[in-house]
């Protein structure tokens, strides 16, 4: 037997208990292992009585007068690394409408394309594909712009994916998280020491929370990418020189964007930032080039000395994300859904993004919104 494979553990099995790999899914959310199964019909026949297992590992939260409001921490042994806590159950699935056109990782959470062109050098759109990025990227400003207006005390993570889901299905265009390596969301928001990918759920947001909101749109056949971090309410000083410092990184490091510009210059610009704020810059995840893959070359790191190879030319179109935390730890941990990326520490992070187009002359910001007080 290999070591994923573990005896059926249906009591009534009719095939002998053989070694099985069909893990029941709820188990496997909640980190309980050796739930497996030699077939649907073993699965099915024991579900009533193996619920209950479920329900033992799932202490459910309560609210203040100590009655339980139906929500749970679904990983309550895991060792977080700050205050924050998943609050499940996560909603169903959101449908997007059938006539409107999907990347082809929608149904099976696979981007083939994507390791297909992988390794290729970045791509120089046409003039007809730069407009169709300009549209694309135009509607994520939109649909990001509309999710911000929605924040406040009180609401949740899932509220806020809904909104951005039905601004997506407004404007004809699909959610580009949505299953994209099986990512079960519409969109990421990644609340106080989360540094990316954090999935909406039940969790409401708090005065002094601050949150970041990822989107990204799939709109005749190409990808807009861009995120804010947002206060929620009053914030303190930490917060605010943090959140400043990220915008910052990004602005300055989008100056010197153009033609015959090197990739690995960008990281050279934002961690001196980063350093001088009382703030690190994180490693593990980069920018990335984009068009009609959510992700493709250039890979485009946020922090100096990075080994980046190649140069901006007219045409390329990538993002620049970078994930600033506070105090000097840019590592992360990650949660048990195998995507919410934290701080170490349990400092806050915050992260600003932007789409761009390297012109003959410059760059142009394709997801650039109004100015912001920060």
């Amino acid at each position: 037997m290999s070591a994923t494979e573990v005896l059926c553990q249906s009591t009534t099995c009719l095939n002998g208990n053989p070694p099985s790999r069909l893990e029941c899914p709820t188990c496997h959310k909640l980190g309980i292992k050796g739930s497996f199964f030699c077939g649907q019909e073993c699965f099915k026949a024991g579900l009533k009585t193996h619920k209950v297992i479920h329900e033992i590992a799932t202490p459910r939260q309560t609210s203040s007068d100590g009655t339980s409001n139906g929500t749970f921490n679904p990983f309550p042994n895991f060792g977080f690394s700050g205050l924050l806590r998943p609050v499940y159950p996560l909603s169903s699935t959101r449908v997007v409408p059938d006539h409107i056109p999907r990347p082809d990782y929608a149904e099976d959470g696979i981007p083939n394309s994507e390791t297909r062109r992988a390794g290729q050098p970045p791509r120089v759109l046409s003039p007809e594909e730069q407009e169709k990025m300009r549209t694309v990227c135009r509607l994520a400003r939109e649909v990001l712009d509309i999710a911000a207006s929605h924040i406040r005390p009180g609401i949740t993570t899932d509220d806020i994916d809904a909104v951005v889901h039905q601004a997506c299905i407004e404007r004809n265009a699909y959610p580009s998280p949505l299953n994209y390596r099986r990512y079960p969301k519409s969109v990421c928001t990644s609340i106080n020491e989360v540094i990316c990918h954090g999935i909406p759920d039940q969790r409401k947001l708090q005065e002094g929370d601050i949150i970041n909101i990822d989107v990204t749109l799939y709109y005749d056949g190409f990808h807009g990418d861009l995120n804010e971090t947002y206060p929620v309410g009053r914030i303190d000083e930490d917060s605010e020189r943090l959140i400043r410092t990220a915008r910052k990184c990004l602005d300055e490091s989008i100056n010197i964007c153009k033609p015959g510009a090197l990739i690995r210059d960008i990281g050279k610009v934002i961690e001196p930032i980063a350093r001088a704020n009382g703030c690190s810059s994180v490693r593990t995840y980069t920018g990335h080039g984009i068009n009609d893959l959510f992700h493709c070359t250039p890979n485009v790191p946020h922090y100096a000395k990075n080994k980046a190879v190649g140069t901006m030319k007219a045409g390329m179109c990538f993002t620049i994300e970078p994930m600033i935390n506070l105090g000097g730890n840019w590592d992360e941990v990650h949660w048990p859904d195998n995507w919410t990326a934290t701080t170490v520490d349990g400092k806050r992070s915050a992260q600003f993004e932007e789409t761009l187009l390297i012109t003959e002359t410059g760059v142009e910001v394709l997801t650039a919104g109004k100015p912001r007080d920060l």
